[in-house]
């Protein structure tokens, strides 16, 4: 449950792109996207800084250091599978970031560009739950953010990865709300 946000927190919006939404997800897309873009007009109504991340994993280093086959299918994306989905309307004032791996900390100037805006805490919602939004919460905690949350605007490949990052990592390292009722706070 929600307690607080930090005066400076930002939302950051993890992998909600063409390519990532049209793979089977536990829960309906429709409304964890619906959910997600309440947050982003809460938090672009209220000034605060809003981070829109993408995954391109072409070419990263993990992808080819595996000496055992990977169990990621091998087929070329689709021309538009990295463009976020139109009902996050992308605006000028947005941090965008490309990440390869599962953290959007990872060699990426995220950190950097936070921390310039004074940003001590982040709301975390995305696809999916168990991999980009946990590999992104993961290193929020290390670098020393506050985080929260937002479970109705996240989901996952699958409802046990889900389940088991709510359950037993995320309340470890912030705290978890419905969409509706961490808007009350920005």
């Amino acid at each position: 449950m929600i307690t607080a946000l930090d005066k400076h927190t930002a939302l950051v919006l993890i992998d909600l792109q063409n390519g990532v939404v049209e793979m089977p997800l536990a829960h309906p897309v429709i409304s964890v996207i619906k959910n997600a873009a309440k947050l982003v007009t809460a938090f672009r109504k209220a000034g605060l800084p809003v981070v829109i991340v993408n995954v391109n994993p072409s070419g990263a280093a993990w992808t080819t250091a595996r000496k055992e086959p990977s169990t990621m299918p091998s087929r070329p994306f689709k021309e538009n599978w990295t463009d976020i989905v139109p009902e996050i309307e992308i605006q000028s004032t947005d941090i965008l970031i490309t990440k390869t791996t599962w953290g959007a900390f990872y060699d990426t100037e995220l950190d950097e560009q936070l921390k310039a805006k004074g940003v001590t805490g982040i709301v975390l919602a995305g696809i999916s739950t168990s991999i980009g939004v946990e590999g992104t919460a993961r290193q929020a905690s290390a670098l020393g953010y506050n985080i929260t949350f937002a479970k109705d605007a996240m989901t996952d490949l699958f409802a046990e990865a889900h389940e088991n990052s709510l359950a037993y990592i995320f309340p470890r390292i912030g705290e978890i709300d419905v969409t509706d009722k961490i808007v009350k706070f920005v």
